[in-house]
């Protein structure tokens, strides 16, 4: 917090705001640096040994409130009551068909199933999905999301996880069957998709 406050600060600057001793916070800031949510980086004070400075680091900018998830739902409704339900679809058509293009240029060259859908796990982790595959003792595969980043706005409005379900039918081919078999919206650990063969 007095990193976010104050900006960069030394141990010493940060033990002053909490009231303790300047080896005290660097210890902290140490742990805090193993965690990867501060870094520190050396700033020359004239005579003697550098400064270091400690901040936060993006993973540490993340824990502070972010209420991009209320503005979104506020949007969806603000769309659909405003403009209706049509335009609302066709703003989740418009995101539909420019992720099945992003997704399927990354299936070129990827000819098999098991391919395509680990190239699906890491496309879906970069984008905040915490994704992982694995294969089943049927031969089927499971494309596992550990979380979901828009939850906020898939709640609010179903047309997002038809039209994510969609972009996997799209993208792995017309002879690959994808079902649904969890869901966190419907209060599920995970969202989960059986993938097999058609």
């Amino acid at each position: 917090m007095v990193l976010k406050m104050h900006g960069p600060q030394s141990a010493a600057s940060v033990g002053q705001h909490l009231g303790t001793t300047g080896e005290a916070a660097r210890q902290q800031l140490a742990r805090l640096a193993e965690e990867g949510l501060v870094v520190a980086t050396s700033q020359a004070s004239g005579v003697g040994r550098p400064t270091q400075n400690w901040a936060l680091t993006a993973a540490a900018q993340a824990r502070f409130p972010d209420t991009h998830a209320a503005l979104t739902v506020q949007l969806l409704d603000i769309v659909r009551n405003t403009l209706g339900d049509e335009a609302l679809n066709s703003i989740i058509a418009t995101r539909e068909a420019d992720t099945s293009a992003a997704y399927a240029a990354a299936m070129v060259g990827r000819p098999a199933l098991r391919d395509k859908v680990a190239a699906l796990a890491g496309l879906r982790s970069q984008e905040g999905y915490m994704a992982q595959w694995q294969e089943e003792p049927d031969g089927s595969l499971l494309l596992l999301e550990n979380h979901c980043p828009i939850c906020a706005a898939a709640t609010a409005c179903q047309g997002f996880c038809r039209s994510e379900l969609d972009v996997f039918r799209a993208v792995l081919g017309p002879d690959v069957s994808v079902t649904r078999a969890e869901h966190i919206v419907s209060g599920g650990r995970r969202c989960s998709y059986a993938i097999r063969e058609a």
